[in-house]
């Protein structure tokens, strides 16, 4: 007859072990609070190094506490007395990639196991605790079943034979302890750290959570926010994937008890932040509270108006923060640029685009995200130029595809952003205008002193309106005047504050809109999320980069671009002047100060 677990919570892990060995306890889910727990893997011994090379690349979901010797049965490191082959509750066999069994003991296989090698793996039980003790309600406790566990759409790192898809468990954690949550668990490393995402599941390609691929349903509570942590069983698919032979794990409820303790200690990196960055679909973000602030501090900066156009009154607190975390988590972004303010000229384009545009470019192609730039079709062959010259002197890494749109019916911007259509399948992840002309309420394009510019823009426009209406796709827009695609969410403040802004306002809405008063795209660049870790390593807190030699080597591109423009005939926005100048300020006395602060606040 079973036991009841509840008497079992405040049990030390080796008595637990011997009343495991005597097949009295249902699940471990809700045993030994405050002791990590372990999932296991046991697999033949000539394939032990590649799959702990597979668990290095992937540590996040397998964070790896020990690896026996084969034919060890104990983990002195983590037991004082254990043997694998009787400790967990129950255990699945696998052969050829198959599962061809649960049992409730490893015994009859002893003499297989002497040729095999055993792996503890870090689980989430171990955190549970942590959660609680912070306040916030653990729902698959008080509902008495299994947390929920699901494939994912997220494929790991490949090693040798071992590859598949990241596996999470789903907790749902009332909006407001969202923050609590993250730091109860952020640095408890050794039960996966913090969660990888927090809100819609489609994003992570599970379309259904009432039906978990491992566990049980777990019900939401109404305010609360489906939270998901890498999950162990990750390796549990590796192995299917593998079709060893033969193998071993333990059931997903049934994991190994260790000896050793929780530590929570706090991040070096400050108190995480939670920050919503899409309501449709629900995205929320985290970042350390100290690069948050840094992104304020930058935010701040940016916001110096040097010409005294009225900038300040255009700006909203925390876009910068919000853009920047939006675009950390995309995979492939859309760049549009290209203001073509003087009509009388050939090219008409302003100078404080493109620059902008391509350190953007640069960041991404570094942080390995695809990137792509669509401007107007006459515009072309400039911005292949102007790309070729980006190339050449190293601000980019390689070419990126240049693009252009025209409206060919009322499908076209859908066409252009998804794949066949299809909204399911954006190609693009987010958009950025930078120094973009943006069309007013009345349809045209206007440029500073009001004159309308429509006759040379292509409706780029569409795509920022067509991605209101797709799932996953969110939009930033980078201005300083009022009349820059993206602009459209202050436009009332356009109309109030700027010259000729009655007019001249965009009525195009971007998600998050970053104003500045000087070379803002630069300041964008500055700000980047410091997402060097793939999504794979897990619990990163975004926020902004240590630049090093690489922001340096930007700002020095920067003036060797700027000469690029004029060598190209790009004109200074303001006066139309053909001289190291942006917007009618002049770059050395200007522009290379203020990108020096900009650097030296990412730096610090």
């Amino acid at each position: 007859m079973m036991l009841l677990t509840g008497g079992f919570k405040s049990l030390l892990p080796h008595v637990l072990r011997r009343i495991i060995r005597c097949n009295r306890l249902s699940n471990t889910s809700v045993m030994a609070e405050g002791y990590k727990q372990a999932n296991v893997i046991i697999l033949h011994k000539s394939l032990a190094d590649d799959f702990e090379k597979f668990c290095h690349a992937n540590d996040g979901p397998l964070p790896l506490l020990y690896r026996s010797q084969p034919g060890d049965w104990k983990c002195p490191s983590l037991s004082s007395d254990s043997d694998i082959r009787t400790d967990c509750q129950q255990y699945r066999k696998y052969e050829h990639g198959a599962c061809t069994g649960s049992l409730k003991n490893l015994k009859e296989y002893s003499e297989q196991l002497k040729d095999m090698v055993t792996f503890y793996l870090g689980c989430s039980f171990s955190f549970e605790k942590a959660v609680q003790k912070a306040g916030i309600p653990i729902r698959n406790i008080e509902q008495k079943c299994n947390v929920s566990m699901y494939k994912t759409s997220v494929p790991c790192y490949s090693i040798s034979m071992f590859h598949c898809n990241l596996v999470v468990t789903m907790r749902p954690i009332p909006e407001s302890k969202l923050g609590a949550a993250v730091l109860a668990t952020a640095e408890l490393k050794e039960a996966h750290g913090a969660p990888i995402h927090i809100g819609d599941p489609g994003l992570l390609g599970i379309q259904d959570l009432s039906k978990p691929d491992y566990g049980d349903p777990v019900h939401l509570h109404p305010g609360d926010i489906p939270v998901f942590w890498a999950c162990g069983v990750t390796g549990v698919e590796a192995i299917i994937n593998c079709r060893t032979p033969l193998a071993f794990t333990h059931s997903c409820d049934c994991t190994f008890i260790t000896d050793l303790e929780n530590d929570n200690v706090r991040s070096l990196g400050g108190v995480p932040q939670v920050h919503c960055i899409s309501q449709d679909p629900l995205h929320f973000s985290i970042v350390s509270a100290e690069a948050a602030q840094k992104i304020k501090t930058l935010e701040t900066l940016i916001g110096i108006d040097p010409g005294e156009r009225g900038v300040r009154h255009l700006q909203r607190q925390g876009e910068l923060l919000r853009a920047s975390l939006a675009m950390s988590h995309a995979g492939s972004v859309l760049l549009t640029t290209g203001f073509p303010t003087h009509f009388s000229h050939q090219p008409p384009e302003e100078n404080d685009g493109p620059p902008g545009a391509l350190a953007i470019a640069a960041m991404l192609q570094a942080l390995e995200k695809q990137v792509a730039i669509v401007t107007d079709q006459r515009a072309m062959d400039l911005y292949k130029k102007i790309i070729e010259e980006a190339v050449q002197i190293g601000i980019l890494k390689k070419s990126i595809p240049l693009l252009s749109y025209q409206r060919e019916n009322a499908n076209s911007a859908l066409m252009f952003l998804c794949e066949n259509g299809n909204p399911g399948r954006p190609r693009f992840d987010h958009l950025v205008a930078i120094e973009r002309a943006g069309m007013a309420a009345d349809g045209n394009y206007y440029n500073a002193r009001k004159v309308n510019i429509k006759h040379l823009v292509d409706p780029i426009d569409e795509l920022f309106l067509a991605a209101q209406t797709i799932p996953g796709i969110t939009t930033t827009g980078v201005g300083d005047g009022g009349n820059e695609l993206g602009m459209g969410k202050v436009k009332d403040a356009v109309k109030k504050h700027i010259k000729n802004g009655d007019v001249i306002a965009c009525d195009v809405d971007a998600d998050f809109t970053v104003v500045a008063g000087f070379s803002v795209p630069n300041a964008v660049s500055v700000a980047r999320p410091d997402t060097e870790q793939p999504i794979l390593q897990f619990g990163f807190f975004a926020g902004v980069s240590n630049w090093g030699g690489y922001a340096i080597a930007c700002a020095l591109h920067e003036e060797k671009l700027l000469k690029t423009l004029v060598k190209l005939g790009v004109r200074s926005g303001k006066t139309a002047s053909l001289e190291m100048e942006v917007d009618g300020l002049p770059f050395y006395s200007t522009h290379s100060l203020m990108i020096e602060k900009l650097l030296q606040e990412a730096q610090q």
